[in-house]
């Protein structure tokens, strides 16, 4: 199931692994880094802020090459919550990809990861929503990047864990 409204996107990956096994790959900020594309500063600690940067994906060769031209350019989250195995959530700013606009004021969205059992596996939903609160002049192109950006991750955590990461 994917969904997107104006508000919140959602998309669904059935994984082959357990999940004990995608937890580390959501949690461990390192393993998180290497599917998405950001090398972090240090550990996911709930109720924490946490720097990073874009660097290309590690999983997909063709993502890699489109995250190309954004590497270097500064990512933040702060970590809401962590329920072991079942949830993992941070608040950022989407599509902050301009170096000339200080986001630092605007409202972030808020990205939930949740894990539950599946036939044949681990349904992994994620979630961000808050995109109404987003300034008017960028909230369509931010919501649109992340919506097609939420796709790509999906994929790439699929393949990341089939790798044997």
């Amino acid at each position: 199931m994917n969904v997107a409204v104006s508000d919140r996107i959602e998309k669904q990956a059935l994984l082959r692994a357990s999940r004990a096994r995608v937890w580390k790959a959501l949690t461990d900020s390192q393993e998180f880094g290497a599917w998405f594309g950001v090398s972090f500063d240090g550990p996911f600690v709930s109720g924490q802020p946490l720097r990073g940067v874009i660097v290309p994906t590690t999983v997909d060769e063709a993502v890699a090459h489109a995250q190309q031209p954004y590497t270097g350019k500064p990512v933040e989250i702060f970590v809401e919550e962590m329920l072991p195995e079942r949830l993992f959530s941070f608040r950022w700013h989407p599509y902050a990809v301009d170096a000339a606009v200080d986001y630092a004021h605007e409202p972030t969205t808020l990205v939930t990861f949740t894990i539950a059992d599946a036939p044949g596996g681990v349904l992994l939903t994620v979630t961000e929503s808050g995109f109404d609160r987003i300034p008017l002049a960028r909230r369509a192109k931010a919501f649109t990047s992340n919506e097609e950006g939420w796709r790509i991750q999906m994929t790439l955590i699929e393949t990341y864990l089939a790798q044997g990461a």
